[in-house]
């Protein structure tokens, strides 16, 4: 495939991808900070893209909108394939990214397929639901930014599958508040309905004693998932660390979750942003995730 993008344009939609990430996402930004040109410019075109797509629900009206959006979408990554890229600087870093490493095409499927589901807010009937949804979500995130690295053997990918779902699950937990404000739920419905937790409460803010153990049976699974992805360090090369590094950052939200004994709507302390790129230092140097 030819890259139909001048080297100028290029440069410029990688700049704009990375003010974005670093805007929306950054703490996976400070994580593709260790990896080696050009893969990084390539992570924040994955990124950035990852961030239009899971903003969907928030910027359309109605869900036939937001399929639209994401019908775009799909034509761009299917275009991108072909090596033509769209006029749009997050389309243009990706067809780059694409053409140069050629990841997997049905990851971009998956991801996209998955983004529906939160047109109709679809309820999550049990925990393995939810996991799907990380996994087709944060986890292939993951091991797609594995792939951009140029890393493609199994290991290194379930050890990515397993961190990328464990930070969707944590984020869930920590957004709860901002879905419920917006009459959202992504919990497992059975674990709510055995605490009796009525959806309604959640939306109204005032969510009965049960949530809580509902949002630690996520959090327990989360960091099952953590220990499992750490279990195959060994087999694990320096170059992943990039898509890595994020269990570290999920090992602290954990932390920061069981300190208000998961009592999310009183407000989860933020993490002080001058340790994070130390600490994503200290793991990276010492070849720890």
């Amino acid at each position: 495939m030819t890259l139909q993008t001048p080297p100028d344009s290029l440069a410029e939609a990688r700049l704009a991808c990375s003010d974005q990430v670093r805007a929306g996402d950054r703490e996976r930004f400070l994580c593709s900070l260790f990896a080696p040109e050009p893969a990084r410019g390539d992570l924040w075109a994955l990124l950035a893209f990852n961030l239009e797509i899971a903003r969907t629900r928030e910027t359309v009206s109605e869900p036939t909108l937001g399929e639209i959006r994401l019908q775009w979408w799909r034509e761009a990554i299917d275009a991108a394939y072909d090596g033509s890229a769209r006029p749009h600087p997050v389309v243009r870093a990706l067809t780059a990214a694409i053409t140069r490493a050629q990841p997997s095409r049905a990851r971009f499927e998956r991801l996209l397929h998955v983004r529906t589901h939160d047109l109709y807010d679809d309820p999550m009937p049990d925990m393995a639901a939810l996991e799907d949804y990380a996994d087709a979500t944060s986890g292939e995130v993951s091991v797609l930014e594995l792939e951009l690295l140029g890393i493609k053997d199994a290991p290194a990918q379930q050890a990515a599958r397993q961190v990328g779902t464990a930070w969707a699950l944590i984020g869930l937990i920590r957004a709860t508040p901002f879905l419920a404000a917006h009459r959202r739920l992504k919990l497992p419905a059975d674990l709510l309905e055995a605490e009796a937790v009525s959806a309604e409460a959640v939306f109204a803010g005032k969510p009965e004693a049960g949530l809580r153990p509902v949002l630690r049976a996520v959090a327990d699974r989360a960091r099952q998932l953590l220990a499992e992805a750490r279990a195959a360090r060994a087999g694990i090369t320096r170059p992943a660390l990039p898509a890595l590094l994020p269990a570290a950052l999920a090992q602290r939200h954990l932390a920061r979750l069981e300190a208000i004994d998961f009592d999310v709507f009183t407000g989860v302390p933020a993490p002080n942003p001058g340790v994070t790129p130390l600490l994503l230092w200290w793991s990276h140097a010492w070849g720890r995730y």
